[in-house]
């Protein structure tokens, strides 16, 4: 469209460029506050004058809205019409519009979600732990024959643990008990070597058979 208009000269597209740029750095949010020392340098004219002529003229030929301030403490306003060549000449040329300017933000994911997806702890429930039950005294009996300990030695492991509720040194809850029994035993025929001893004897030996 610029380069079609024959009045527009190299002062005023680089006036044009200077206020699309300012333009794009307010997110292209209408109306923009200009600073003339400013828009001077970004198109490079060094007249006053001429500054405030293309700004005029730009106005007259229907590119942009210049509001002037006469406030030297407020800046001049200017408003910059969306050209939109895709669709009806009708709306070729818009005013400014809260809605059409509004920059688009992007929805990215936050970090305390992305931080709670690496670090949810998973659910410990449902693992399969079973939780400890205490044996009868039969099932220590029959545990320690196995072991080929006696019964007294397995009354006296369940009765041990049964009066401090089971705890491993007196402190930790038990989690095997067949594992304690076999350190049980272990200690058992170390302080007890005679007892172990009885333990592999044949029972049925004839004392009457002379040595």
């Amino acid at each position: 469209m610029l380069y079609e208009d024959s009045r527009l000269s190299p002062w005023h597209i680089s006036m044009y460029y200077g206020l699309f740029h300012s333009w794009n750095r307010s997110k292209f949010q209408n109306p923009i506050s200009i600073c003339r020392s400013e828009l001077m340098t970004i198109s490079k004219i060094g007249s006053a004058n001429t500054y405030t002529k293309c700004l005029k003229q730009l106005d007259e030929w229907g590119y942009i809205k210049y509001m002037p301030s006469h406030n030297p403490m407020k800046g001049s306003l200017v408003n910059l019409y969306t050209f939109d060549t895709t669709t009806d000449k009708s709306s070729n040329i818009t005013a400014d519009k809260s809605t059409d300017n509004t920059p688009v933000t992007l929805v990215r994911p936050s970090i305390n979600t992305i931080n709670n997806k690496k670090h949810t702890k998973p659910n410990k429930q449902g693992k399969g732990k079973s939780r400890f039950t205490p044996p009868s005294l039969d099932e220590v009996k029959e545990f320690f024959l196995e072991l080929k300990s006696t019964h007294d030695q397995a009354e006296q492991f369940h009765n041990h643990f049964e009066s401090n509720g089971w705890l491993v040194g007196g402190k930790s809850k038990m989690k095997n008990w067949k594992a304690a029994a076999r350190n049980w035993v272990k200690r058992s025929s170390k302080f007890n070597p005679q007892q172990n001893d009885r333990l592999h004897t044949e029972q049925n030996k004839d004392y009457s058979i002379p040595l």
